[in-house]
């Protein structure tokens, strides 16, 4: 384990099929990061579902090891070992993608992960997938070339309007939940406390973009 080094983030592991290999994986990492001086658990470790036994085990993977922040769905190898047929439209892939959100959800970790998209000339196609899979809860999506990051942040990054909007919710209703109450009108909307965490998310996740850059 070469790369378990200071100034690595973390690895992705393939075809990953039970919570056992990730066990074994934390396991070793673990000992690596206490011999060599590093903080315990800096190392991140992202599996990719990618196998029907994999995807038949995505909730217990999921929760199998606190340095699973996240996972990833993979839907080329998938599709092979599931003889499913991956088309353009992707609908097939649909119960799959559903099923990692959930168990990510139920794991208490980030949102996972989507698959690469392959035809390299097809950048519609790569930006329907990734709108479609942005709306299913997904966090990002895997890229195989350069040209397709700038596509994919774009869509993955709130736009002027959402970040506006999240700003005027959050304003209004902390002045409203000043005053006493618990939901209000805004320019026509009815807003209450699931609204206000998802404009609070819009916002958080605009300050990591930032942070980055």
């Amino acid at each position: 384990m070469a790369v378990v080094v200071q100034g690595v983030d973390g690895i992705v592991l393939p075809k990953v099929e039970s919570a056992d290999e990730i066990r074994a994986v934390d396991w070793v990492i673990s000992n690596l990061e206490q011999e060599r001086g590093l903080a315990a658990r800096q190392f991140d470790v992202i599996p990719i579902i990618e196998t029907g036994k994999g995807m038949a085990n995505v909730r217990a993977i999921a929760a199998a090891a606190p340095r699973i922040k996240r996972i990833a769905f993979g839907a080329g190898d998938l599709t092979l070992d599931m003889n499913i047929e991956w088309s353009r439209g992707e609908i097939e892939l649909l119960p799959y993608r559903s099923e990692c959100v959930l168990a990510s959800r139920a794991a208490g970790i980030e949102a996972p992960l989507d698959t690469v998209w392959v035809d390299l000339s097809d950048v519609e196609g790569l930006r329907s997938s990734t709108r479609h899979v942005k709306s299913l809860g997904f966090q990002g999506k895997m890229c195989i070339h350069p040209d397709q990051v700038p596509e994919v942040n774009a869509i993955f990054s709130p736009s002027a309007a959402e970040v506006e909007w999240s700003r005027k919710v959050v304003r209004a209703f902390e002045a409203a939940e000043a005053a006493g109450s618990a939901s209000i009108q805004l320019e026509g909307k009815f807003i209450d406390y699931p609204i206000v965490y998802r404009a609070r998310r819009v916002l958080e996740t605009i300050e990591r973009i930032a942070a980055r850059a």
